[in-house]
């Protein structure tokens, strides 16, 4: 595409006039704080590539751009937008995730906080593999001690800013973890803190923590990279947590050109750390802001937009606005009502059968979204049974297999010595009769003697303790010392495959004639073509050597890796991992309270709407079809439980919906949701509604569902009781039966007619 280099002020160059006005405005507007709300479908990426293209074209210089994106792909996918609107320029941007980028700072200013240059970075299995080892040599109970648990919560206090000494002086924390039966976490933490220091790596909250250390603490670093960078961008904004905040507010503050992409009803991530108020407060930070709406869908037709608007009303904590579409109307969104789980997904699979037939679409036009991975169960069974081709998104990273981490291990040693994670990994692998008696006295020496491991390792002859085990632990360093010695000479490939073959990996692997076996070397094989790719690459700047291939490996977030990624086949993936992706036809299941709005967010506002959030983000991949389903029964807890329809799809505007009960094997009375819903004499809705008992309660009229009821103590309930449920209303007790958690009422509700509800589940007092 051709550029005018000179436009009048209010000239709209060439390059632009496919945007739509709000769109236009946004990409030129470059001076000052911006705030671009961007609607689900509405062109964000469109907008960002060509803001930046546009500041380009303006002459400024491309290193004096800074653009934040939270996964690879999206930074991919615009780089090479903005490469084929102005060129080569477009590789001098500083464009990434906030891990990528902010690494790349911390490696030229690392040896000011005590880390060396070519620090480690350690992924969340290395970060678990150095607490578990804390842990047993704490001698501690690992039941409770869990690394996962543990990694999360340092995580969580790491991006509030609480180090790992001033959590041990908090009281109060020290107080909550002693009633919480982890009093030792203070501990823990200092430890990992510590380990994590001396073996001369970052975790992934490390690299956010020490890039905020940096600009906080170091005021001529700070100076120069607010200096450099002119124009800061930040992409998915309402996904951003406190210390990404801090620092992206840091480096903007001399030339306040900072411009926010995102849209607050697609905030999902609370659980990663992830602060909305990011968003929703940005005008106090910056009171002269730039406000711009991005408003029309592009995507979805407009029965669906309507919906999700109509759902996303009902958050009080919000930006407003008013997303609309061009885009036909479509079809009406269907409900459909299984009895179980299992008849849940026979009726999806069936429903895709019929419809790939009928409308001639492939497998990848359908996706099954849920609420949790584990109902993917009865789905995968459908399709197995209905010879649908399918696919679970996000399985496991092809860098998270065993094999794979066994020989970036060994590079991970070769580039930092000190790495104690990698050390203990590949030490005694292939084994070479070190064992973990001697792997214990390494560590203990090293512990004993304030030295890495490596330092032991590499003398071991110095230290008697070792006893027979030196010589072997000699020969193993003698080795690695060989692969570090072809560091300066020998390119990533090179060195890559010298390493597989001298530490007989590739050997041990091509051996194994099992199917398991010639899996593992095929992907070995894959890695090492992988690193050939990385050391051919003209086209990189980056230098071709090991430590940043294996930079780039450990700050890949786009890893997932099927071995026919393009096959025809129905994706089926957990909502939040749809986040950024649409199919022409989704099927949202699980629409059920307690599952979806899950029953730990029914305790506040924030959790709820969070939910709710979730639910639009749900609706808004759909292009041109979408579904919502629900059980009337599911096993929960050991049991087939009794479900009610999710108060979501209540949220739906009526006439944006059609009933449609034909997964039901045989008509329940039905809930509230159905009396409302219907009002037409040949509903079948309204015909089963006939089958409703008469109403046994004394004329009063029904409480409307309160999102602050309180339930009561309903462990003496008997026969004769009047009980007001959170959902359904007053209600007499007609009959109880079963004991202890089994323990079941049948109630009739004014309007409603019978319901038998499980009582240790049912949000209900007595009246």
């Amino acid at each position: 595409m051709n550029f005018s280099d000179h436009h009048d002020n209010n000239e709209i160059p060439p390059y632009l006039e496919k945007l739509n006005e709000p769109q236009r405005e946004a990409v030129m507007h470059t001076e000052g704080p911006l705030m671009i709300i961007a609607g689900a479908g509405s062109g964000k990426t469109r907008v960002l590539t060509f803001r930046i293209a546009h500041i380009l074209k303006q002459g400024f210089d491309p290193f004096s751009i800074l653009a934040l994106t939270f996964t690879n792909k999206a930074a991919r996918e615009m780089r090479n937008r903005i490469e084929s609107l102005v060129g080569p320029a477009a590789k001098s941007l500083w464009m990434g995730t906030f891990h990528s980028v902010f690494a790349r700072i911390l490696r030229q200013e690392a040896e000011k906080l005590g880390y060396p240059s070519n620090f480690t970075i350690y992924d969340s299995d290395d970060s678990k593999s150095l607490l578990k080892s804390i842990v047993k040599e704490m001698n501690l109970d690992e039941k409770v001690y869990k690394p996962g648990m543990l990694l999360g919560r340092i995580s969580t206090v790491k991006n509030n800013l609480i180090s790992a000494r001033a959590y041990s002086e908090d009281e109060s924390l020290v107080n909550e973890d002693k009633q919480a039966n982890r009093g030792k976490f203070a501990d823990i933490y200092r430890q990992y803190a510590a380990r994590c220091f001396k073996s001369g790596a970052m975790d992934f909250d490390d690299i956010l923590i020490n890039t905020y250390i940096l600009l906080d603490r170091f005021p001529e670093v700070c100076h120069r990279w607010q200096h450099r960078f002119r124009f800061v961008m930040v992409d998915e904004y309402q996904d951003t947590n406190r210390v990404q905040y801090l620092i992206t507010k840091t480096i903007a503050a001399v030339h306040q050109n900072i411009c926010v992409v995102g849209d607050d009803a697609q905030s999902i991530y609370a659980f990663r750390g992830a602060n909305i108020q990011n968003i929703l407060n940005f005008n106090r930070d910056y009171p002269d802001v730039k406000t711009i709406k991005l408003e029309q869908n592009y995507r979805s037709t407009r029965n669906i937009v309507n919906a999700a608007g109509s759902v996303i009303k009902h958050n009080r904590n919000q930006l407003q606005k008013e997303v609309w579409t061009s885009n036909e109307t479509g079809e009406k969104i269907k409900v459909v009502r299984s009895a179980t789980d299992s008849d849940e997904a026979r009726f999806v699979a069936q429903n895709i059968f019929e419809e790939k037939n009928r409308e001639h679409l492939p497998n990848k036009a359908f996706a099954i979204l849920y609420r949790t991975n584990s109902q993917s169960r009865p789905f995968e069974e459908a399709f197995r049974r209905m010879g649908i081709d399918y696919r679970i998104y996000g399985g496991m990273s092809f860098y998270q297999r065993k094999e794979i981490k066994d020989l970036l291990a060994y590079l991970r040693l070769t580039v930092n010595p000190n790495d104690e994670e990698a050390l203990k990994r590949v030490i005694n692998y292939p084994t070479r009769g070190i064992g973990d008696t001697t792997i214990n006295r390494l560590l203990f020496l090293a512990g004993e003697n304030k030295a890495s491991t490596w330092e032991i390792v590499s003398n071991a002859r110095q230290y008697p303790d070792l006893g027979a085990g030196a010589g072997k632990v000699e020969n193993f360093a003698m080795m690695m010392k060989s692969f570090m010695a072809m560091l300066q000479t020998h390119n990533a490939y090179e060195l890559a495959m010298h390493i597989a073959k001298q530490t007989t990996l590739l050997k041990v692997l091509y051996e194994d004639k099992t199917v398991e076996g010639i899996s593992k070397y095929e992907n070995l094989t894959e890695l090492l073509n992988a690193i050939q790719e990385f050391s051919e690459d003209d086209e990189s700047e980056k230098e071709k050597s090991l430590s940043n291939f294996l930079e780039e490996v450990a700050l890949f977030t786009d890893d997932q890796k099927d071995k026919d990624p393009d096959r025809d086949c129905v994706t089926l993936m957990t909502i939040h991992s749809s986040k950024g992706l649409e199919f022409p036809c989704v099927y949202i299941v699980g629409m059920e309270e307690n599952l979806f709005p899950g029953q730990m967010s029914l305790t506040s506002r924030a959790d709820l709407e969070e939910e709710r959030r979730l639910f639009y983000v749900a609706i808004t991949r759909a292009e041109r079809k979408l579904s919502l389903c629900y059980a009337t029964s599911r096993f929960r807890y050991g049991s087939l439980l009794p479900c009610e329809p999710s108060r979501f799809i209540d949220e739906i505007s009526n006439e944006f919906l059609d009933m449609n009960l034909a997964g039901m094997k045989k008509e329940n009375p039905l809930t509230r949701f159905y009396s409302q819903r219907t009002q037409q004499p040949n509903n079948p809705v309204t015909r089963a509604e006939s089958l409703l008992k008469p109403n046994p309660l004394p004329e009063k009229p029904v409480p409307p569902a309160d999102p602050n009821f309180e339930a009561g103590d309903i462990s003496g309930l008997k026969e004769g009781d009047i009980v007001v449920h959170q959902r359904f209303g007053r209600g007499k007790v007609t009959m109880l039966e079963g004991d202890g958690d089994n323990r079941k009422a049948t109630i009739f509700f004014t309007g409603l007619g019978e319901k038998k509800l499980v009582l240790k589940f049912a949000k209900m007092r007595i009246e």
